[in-house]
């Protein structure tokens, strides 16, 4: 099984599911994109919040070598914990923080 292909599968369909879910107690509707080819998975939240107009990702990931890199995650609940219950493996998903590159740590 080509494991880059299902989490490229699970993670679009987590977005396309969490988008779905959110409460619209405000004029701001979320949107999932999802590139496989370049491997960038986000969410993206657009609309008037209160008086103010917002454009932001709520949500980035990244499929880089059988690991899901998570770049940004702002979801209350954060989708972690429904990426893992979807199929990826826990030890496959690495929280980027601080500009850390988890491949740069692997040794040749």
């Amino acid at each position: 099984m080509d494991k880059s292909l299902s989490y490229a599968d699970i993670l679009k369909k987590t977005l396309q599911e969490a988008t779905i879910a959110q409460p619209r107690l405000q004029a701001i509707k979320l949107y999932p994109v999802c590139d496989v080819d370049s491997g960038h998975f986000l969410v993206l939240a657009t609309g008037l919040d209160k008086q103010r107009w917002i454009d932001t990702v709520l949500f980035h990931a990244r499929l880089v070598a059988d690991q899901v890199i998570i770049e940004e995650d702002n979801f209350e609940e954060g989708l972690t914990q429904a990426l893992i219950t979807a199929g990826i493996r826990k030890e496959d998903i690495v929280t980027n923080q601080y500009g850390f590159n988890p491949l740069s740590q692997k040794s040749s």
